[in-house]
């Protein structure tokens, strides 16, 4: 059975949104490369909250959630509608493990990127929340339990970034610090053998997940997007790199 993507994007400085650099060139490769899906299930790092939510509004806002940016940045609205109908659909699906919660609405880890993956802002999006107090292995349930949406031409798109430890990180630097190469190629090698309880443990990785991240808010993302992968998918790695010293721009297509 044919299945629209799952997908996970390190979507790094909100000043994507407004370059083209070799990551934006990527995420729109990967548009063209996929169908068109009828929808997208957003999981961003900027939605952190007590609870698990979605929004359920016909036209979700463009939340502008960073600070001190060039006014450029600013000026993008993504307007792309929402749609009630997935939203329903997805509190169904998880019954009482998520809410409705309309106070939010696109958050730049989602905008930024689809502003490049989908300019023409017509595929409907539906942004869920991530529970900050929950473990780790149950945002990889939700996102088990959102699999199904795959079959019904829904993209499960996790944005954040596997390495994103802004205490350690270097404006100037353009590469990455060894241990970030050495976390981020950890994930990498978990993620391709299928050994994602490895990347639920991902102390495993040795004294590289020291540093990897102070708060797993960019990390968790990614659980959702595994746990909607199945065995039958294809894993395609991009924007296999690493700047500012500590950030990671990887990311990963399950798809077939």
């Amino acid at each position: 059975m044919k299945k629209t993507p799952a997908l996970f994007v390190g979507h790094g400085s909100p000043m994507n949104a407004i370059e083209t650099n070799s990551y934006t060139e990527e995420w729109v490769r990967i548009a063209k490369k996929i169908d068109k899906p009828k929808g997208i299930l957003s999981v961003s790092a900027h939605w952190y909250t007590d609870h698990t939510s979605v929004f359920d509004t016909k036209s979700p806002k463009t939340v502008y959630d960073m600070y001190g940016f060039p006014e450029d940045l600013y000026n993008i609205i993504y307007d792309a509608p929402g749609d009630p109908t997935l939203a329903k659909h997805v509190v169904n699906m998880l019954g009482d493990f998520v809410g409705v919660d309309n106070s939010w609405g696109l958050d730049h880890g989602t905008w930024s990127v689809l502003h490049h993956m989908y300019p023409e802002r017509d595929v409907p999006v539906v942004q869920l929340s991530i529970d900050k107090n929950k473990p780790f292995s149950y945002h990889y349930l939700l996102g088990k339990k959102l699999q199904r949406l795959r079959e019904e031409g829904i993209l499960i798109f996790g944005t954040g970034n596997i390495v994103h430890n802004l205490h350690l990180v270097r404006m100037d630097a353009k590469s990455g610090y060894p241990w970030a190469y050495e976390f981020d190629d950890y994930i990498e090698a978990q993620i391709e053998n299928r050994n994602y309880e490895g990347v639920l443990k991902y102390k495993k990785a040795g004294k590289s997940a020291d540093n990897a991240f102070w708060m797993p808010d960019h990390y968790l993302p990614l659980l959702y997007v595994l746990g909607a992968s199945d065995e039958d998918d294809g894993v395609e790695v991009f924007n296999k790199d690493c700047v500012f010293g500590s950030v990671s721009m990887t990311g990963y297509l399950f798809s077939r």
